[in-house]
């Protein structure tokens, strides 16, 4: 347990075990799940936690309230990672009512079986649930990232409890319990973005503009470090990632080769573009890094080439796995090269531009290299050509 403010206490836990958050994206320094609670003259629990903390929640729980019995438990989110506890908290205090969204609570039934709704309130957009001196105003924010979802603001201490929004990957000891401490933010909160809430970009939006007349003074999230300074940053960044603005002017490379032929291709294409004078050039063998990595570099850049080889008459299938994520999370707006590589009958570009033609507002540039099994000198011309429109 660890106090935030007079009236605001933090509930949640580390848990530096895990791997795999959502059992896909890889945690190279664990993950927070963070729960809270206000005491005034009401007490409220703030969302629960994943199951595999429980133990560390009960005790944070029992020691922030000193023995004093719980009148509300708001649930923003229904995700099991947030409401492991529920039922726990509905027999363990008997004068509990859950508060949440109206589709937070038929879906209670579903993680619970014979929960009991009648102990449920149902709130919606614009409603106020007094605490005695601050009260939580709940706004709606279906698709971030889950339909049910709702945020809460604390009108006297500023305070947006924001569900998923917000948050990131990674332990809060290993990165800082506040985002001032956390030496790149940015890095892990977009990975976790565009791969948790990439497709919903328009429902973010729809949260901010709510979100646009509050006087935030801090935001807590249900994942990662608590924000309290230069909020305007973090604010600026999800009005960016979620308008699929482009954060970074640059050109992302990915790259799937099978016996190096593409890769050497892919190497030869980065000279080219830093040569003209490309601010930044990544490039990212698909092979190899993490696909929700790539995934963050795709959205981050406003410009990508993807250079993949030839494979059963088709696409090379670690391409082909980070385009269809792409396609996914609604990857758009955005200027897309091609580099193919086959040696008897090259079939990447036709798969690729079949792929990439099922997204919105892409410009998919040419020329559309053709490499034939390893880069020769007459190609050079050709990579010079996609470099200059991309670059145009």
């Amino acid at each position: 347990m660890k106090t935030i403010t007079d009236s605001l206490f933090y509930l949640g836990a580390d848990d530096l075990t895990q791997d795999l958050f959502e059992n896909q994206y890889v945690l190279s320094e664990g993950m927070a799940y963070n729960s809270y609670l206000i005491k005034d003259r009401k007490t409220a629990i703030l969302d629960t936690i994943d199951i595999r903390k429980a133990d560390a929640w009960k005790a944070s729980l029992q020691e922030a309230l000193q023995g004093a019995q719980p009148d509300y438990l708001v649930v923003h989110h229904m995700e099991p990672d947030h409401s492991a506890l529920i039922a726990w908290a509905m027999e363990q205090y008997p004068g509990l009512e859950v508060v949440a969204s109206a589709k937070a609570i038929q879906m209670l039934g579903q993680f619970f079986d014979g929960a009991d709704t009648t102990r449920c309130k149902a709130v919606k957009e614009g409603d106020v649930l007094s605490l005695g001196g601050r009260s939580l105003r709940f706004f709606a924010a279906p698709m971030v990232h889950w339909p049910e979802v709702m945020v809460s603001f604390d009108d006297k201490d500023g305070i947006l409890f924001s569900a998923d929004a917000f948050g990131k990957f990674g332990a809060l000891q290993k990165n800082g319990f506040w985002g001032d401490e956390d030496p790149d933010w940015a890095c892990e909160a977009r990975r976790y973005y565009f791969n948790i809430c990439g497709k919903y970009g328009p429902q973010v939006q729809a949260l901010l503009k709510k979100l646009s007349g509050l006087e935030v003074r801090m935001i807590a999230p249900l994942h990662g470090p608590l924000l309290r300074e230069n909020l305007s940053q973090y604010l600026n960044l999800y009005d960016i990632w979620s308008s699929y603005g482009v954060e970074t002017e640059g050109v992302f490379v990915a790259v799937a080769s099978i016996h190096g032929g593409t890769m050497e291709a892919a190497r030869k294409l980065v000279d080219i573009l830093k040569a003209k004078g490309c601010p930044k050039v990544v490039l990212a063998d698909l092979c190899r890094e993490d696909q929700a990595e790539a995934v963050e570099d795709a959205f981050r850049y406003g410009k990508l080439i993807v250079c993949a080889a030839s494979y059963d008459a088709g696409l090379f299938p670690p391409a082909h796995s980070f385009i269809h994520h792409l396609q996914d999370k609604g990857w758009q707006k955005r200027r897309v090269g091609l580099v193919e590589n086959g040696s008897w009958a090259p079939s990447a570009g036709r798969v690729m531009k079949e792929m990439f033609g099922t997204m919105k507002n892409l410009e998919i540039v040419e020329p559309v290299v053709t490499i034939r099994s390893r880069m020769k000198a007459a190609d050079i011309p050709a990579l010079e050509a996609l470099s200059d429109a991309m670059l145009a």
